[in-house]
């Protein structure tokens, strides 16, 4: 991965990041203050709650990517250190579709009129974890991988004794 790909990809991570924690604090703000636009019923404190949550998700997942694209960087990806933020990336994915799940099931009510809104919505939660799966199978590369290149530094170990 070249230095100007690195350097972009942490820019944009970086300022997704602070674009996060900023609307964090904005909605957790008019929470506690109570400076409410709009009435404050239930559902809608609700969907700012699981927003919050929702954002913390994305952040670990920015976090977590940001360590493994240091880790690229100095080339020690192909380790058992980069399974801790590949772990993380998929916890993420995973929060993240509990996330659209629980945002599904508190708009449902309003939508009895046009399920179909609802059965749609539930489409994209599956697909959300359908993408959790996909880096799951990412990480079992990576398991071989690691595998492969301790054998192959052991093999080198004992070409290196016998030369």
């Amino acid at each position: 991965m070249g230095k100007l790909a690195v350097g972009a990809l942490r820019a944009v991570l970086g300022v997704v990041l602070v674009g996060t924690v900023f609307v964090q604090a904005l909605m957790l703000w008019t929470l506690v203050s109570g400076n409410d636009p709009e009435d404050g019923s239930m559902p809608l404190t609700a969907l700012r709650v699981v927003t919050i949550v929702g954002l913390v998700s994305v952040q670990v997942a920015l976090v977590c990517v940001g360590r493994l694209v240091g880790m690229v960087r100095r080339g020690t990806v192909f380790s058992s250190a980069a399974f801790r933020y590949v772990d993380g990336v998929i916890g993420a994915i995973v929060a993240a579709a509990l996330v659209w799940f629980t945002v599904t099931a508190i708009n449902a009510p309003g939508q009895r009129d046009d399920p179909g809104v609802t059965l749609i919505m539930g489409g994209i939660g599956v697909a959300i974890l359908g993408v959790a799966l996909i880096v799951l199978v990412l990480r079992m590369l990576l398991t071989q991988a690691v595998a492969r290149d301790v054998e192959a530094a052991r093999m080198q170990a004992e070409l290196n004794e016998v030369i």
